[in-house]
């Protein structure tokens, strides 16, 4: 049945529209496709790449590094990792110009350099050995970067953010232990830790004074935003977080202060990272540093990234995880961080509540009925028309803030980016 979708605009205008565009060229494809193929060839085609059936041959020709495939796109690649560096190269035959009927795109090749970690992204940027660089480029090393400016030949760039936060922390809500899941499930203890945060600490001294201080919540462009939901349960107030502790049964500590769980061993939660989007690992071990004043004991966990995507996908064994929360301005396209989630990055909130939604009761576990209403507004947001939209939207992201599902520290950050002064037509 036909249903409407209120986001498809957004959908089209955005990343996501590109599953609607992509450049699969029919005169191309059909060789690996059994209903235009000859089944003997396709065949020969499958068992000389190493496959065993069709679809994996398919799949494999359509991704975007097989070189073979035509493009429309601006730039086609030609080089691509395991060789390095990866090189994508002007495609003659774009098929736009620029207002003066000239021919884009106006460079011929983009090269992109592979390294080890963000460290070494940012030491050659502040070496003036990168063109132009966003993604990656790190404010702890601002200073650096304003020091090196004039002798590697570059200017600095900030760009706004759809960050409602940058080191968002993900609660665990179906942890595989019973007594960290019901914890995590406790409304009073998410707020508790929440407010075990000082904001303004982590904000002078991780982010060096960039962005502001606030909750896991839209950024004021986006037009569901509302300001009290930035500050909700957002404020340090050591006195209210034992309190609330205190009040859900975790009155019991050991000899050095910490509190223990109900089951009267050590309660200890792990804050799982990966170093790739900003000064995490600075920012979360100042909030275990903080959450002593509440008797938790924090430990910060840094991780490989392909490790943290595998441990957050199954959404077990991670007590909380650390992601960046972007799509803070279209969020009913990918509300990720405003509904209990499966995912790897941004990593599981509720893996078997998620299982559940998306298989209508048949796999995972059923959630509380905060959260079924919370999938449901999102499927109502998601099939309504323009004017029946922003009442749905409204009790959506109320719902979202008062819950706090994720804990904010920092948001509102500027992108920073190095570009070389002689890299024009960039916008500044």
């Amino acid at each position: 049945m036909l249903e409407p979708n209120g986001e498809f605009y957004d959908e089209l205008m955005s990343a996501e529209g590109t599953y609607f565009t992509d450049d699969y060229a029919a005169h191309y494809m059909k060789q690996f496709h059994p209903t235009y193929a000859d089944e003997a060839e396709l065949a020969a085609k499958v068992e000389a790449a190493g496959f065993t059936n069709w679809w994996e041959l398919y799949n494999d020709r359509r991704g975007h590094a097989n070189l073979e495939r035509p493009h429309i796109w601006a730039w086609v690649p030609t080089r691509m990792p395991p060789d390095i560096p990866a090189i994508i190269d002007r495609n003659p035959y774009y098929w736009k110009v620029d207002a003066e009927g000239q021919q884009l795109p106006y460079i011929d090749a983009v090269h992109f350099d592979i390294v080890e970690n963000i460290d070494l992204v940012n030491l050659k940027a502040v070496a003036g050995e990168i063109d132009m660089q966003h993604r990656h480029i790190t404010w702890a090393n601002f200073p650096l970067f304003v020091e090196n400016a004039e002798a590697g030949d570059y200017r600095i760039l900030q760009w706004p953010l759809a960050e409602g936060s940058n080191c968002c922390i993900h609660p665990n809500m179906n942890h595989q232990d019973p007594v960290i899941r019901e914890l995590m499930q406790t409304k009073e203890f998410r707020i508790a830790l929440s407010h075990g945060i000082d904001r303004d600490v982590i904000h002078q001294l991780a982010y060096q004074g960039f962005g502001e201080p606030r909750q896991a919540a839209l950024i004021p462009e986006c037009p569901w935003f509302k300001p009290e939901h930035a500050t909700k349960y957002a404020n340090h107030d050591v006195d209210l977080a034992n309190e609330l502790l205190d009040g859900i049964g975790l009155t019991e500590r050991d000899a050095e202060g910490y509190r223990l769980r109900p089951d009267g061993t050590q309660l200890t939660i792990t804050i799982e990272y990966a170093p790739v989007f900003g000064p995490w690992g600075d920012t979360v071990n100042m909030v275990c540093e903080q959450w002593k004043e509440i008797g938790i004991r924090g430990i910060a966990k840094e991780e490989d990234r392909t490790l943290f995507s595998q441990r957050a996908t199954a959404g077990l064994e991670m007590d909380m995880g650390v992601w960046m929360m972007d799509r803070c301005i279209t969020p009913l396209m990918e509300p990720w961080f405003f509904l209990p989630f499966k995912g790897g990055t941004p990593p599981s909130t509720a893996a078997l509540w998620w299982d559940w939604y998306q298989t209508k009761g048949e796999q995972g576990e059923e959630p509380p009925e905060e959260v079924k209403a919370q999938y449901d507004l999102w499927d109502a947001c998601k099939g309504a028309a323009p004017d029946a939209l922003p009442p749905l939207a409204e009790q959506f992201f109320d719902n979202a803030a008062e819950n706090v599902w994720f804990i904010g520290t920092v948001g509102r950050l500027p992108n920073v980016g190095v570009c070389k002064n002689n890299f024009r037509n960039v916008p500044e």
